[in-house]
């Protein structure tokens, strides 16, 4: 039998809405009611340039023109509302882009590119943790550092990276895999080119992994199929609601 595996979608999907995490990932019934989301088709076509232009092997995508070349051969335009809507989108893309090109032309080399799109796995006990991140760079005395790319962020803070589950556990995964190596988190907001880091102690990883571990625990232990949804904010946005009408009554907040 198979080890169950837990990512930071996972994780951020319980702690969201415990009802959600069954329709998306327990229970096959959910996946009738996924729609298209034109912010997840952004997000991943920027993704794949951004992979090509930070891959020293695929030198076809090196230059602002050819990275907008790439842009356009790799858009995928399912979830948007109307032409307009994905005009706009297209546009605001090809700024980020020929920002983000430009952005790393004016900057000197510190790090190479070590892994783009990698995805790491830990094994703790009942179930692995994994993560796909999106890149790490390696500078020259060792610390390697974990980019993650935020298509829809204006700004970020310090704060924000450190509070952030999802780079938590990019940290743990990467520290595992490299205990003899500095790690920290860095977070870039594409829209602006702002980005912030943090870094955690080998303590607070220690700390961390324990939380992660009951948390997995509950996860997985968790009893479905008698969880009653209870009305959040993130429901008027939810693609569940009528599996939830369907099957329960609302509790209200």
């Amino acid at each position: 039998m198979r080890k169950p595996t837990l990512s930071p979608s996972k994780i951020t999907t319980y702690l969201a809405c415990p009802v959600k995490y069954r329709w998306t990932y327990v229970d096959d019934r959910g996946k009738w009611y996924l729609r298209s989301k034109s912010y997840y088709s952004f997000g991943t076509t920027l993704h794949r340039v951004l992979e090509r232009f930070h891959n020293e092997g695929d030198s076809g995508v090196s230059t602002q023109a050819e990275v907008l070349a790439a842009y356009e051969e790799s858009w995928i335009d399912a979830g948007f509302s109307s032409a307009e809507e994905m005009a706009e989108a297209f546009g605001e893309g090809k700024q980020i882009l020929t920002r983000h090109v430009q952005m790393q032309m004016d900057r000197p080399k510190l790090a190479k590119t070590l892994f783009l799109e990698r995805q790491f796995r830990w094994d703790m006990g009942e179930f692995a943790l994994i993560g796909r991140v999106d890149r790490v760079d390696e500078y020259e005395d060792g610390t390697l550092e974990i980019v993650d790319y935020k298509s829809g962020r204006e700004s970020v803070s310090q704060e924000e990276v450190a509070s952030d589950i999802a780079m938590g556990c990019y940290q743990l995964l990467l520290k595992r895999k490299f205990p003899d190596r500095q790690v920290k988190a860095t977070i870039l907001a594409l829209r602006s080119g702002e980005s912030c880091s943090s870094s955690m102690t080998d303590a607070e990883l220690n700390d961390f992994e324990r939380d992660i571990h009951t948390l997995g625990m509950e996860i997985l232990n968790e009893d479905y199929p008698d969880l009653i949804p209870v009305y959040k904010p993130l429901c008027g946005r939810c693609d569940f609601i009528p599996l939830c009408r369907k099957h329960h009554e609302y509790q209200e907040l």
